[in-house]
């Protein structure tokens, strides 16, 4: 079953290659999508794909790359069309 769900990474989390590392570990699992920073200093993820892949990259997002130090993390689901590639924005 494809799961589609977006989240909000709020912590130390710009500037400590999040986005590139998320990019990295959703390609290892298979999943889809894209990771952003927000003005506000959060990092925005959408996430697509197997729910097992999409559920192991949510729990991989509390732990980041080695310099993040992740305070909260909101994930919604959402309906979006099907995404072919994970992308950095």
């Amino acid at each position: 079953m494809v799961a589609c769900v977006r989240c909000l990474i709020d912590g130390r989390v710009q500037g400590v290659w999040f986005r590139a590392s998320t990019r990295e570990k959703a390609m290892e699992l298979g999943v889809r999508g894209w990771v952003r920073n927000l003005p506000d200093g959060r990092v925005e993820a959408l996430l697509q794909g197997e729910e097992e892949a999409v559920e192991a990259l949510k729990q991989w997002l509390w732990q980041g790359p080695t310099l993040a130090e992740v305070a909260d993390i909101q994930c919604d689901t959402v309906e979006v069309p099907e995404i072919q590639a994970f992308e950095v924005r």
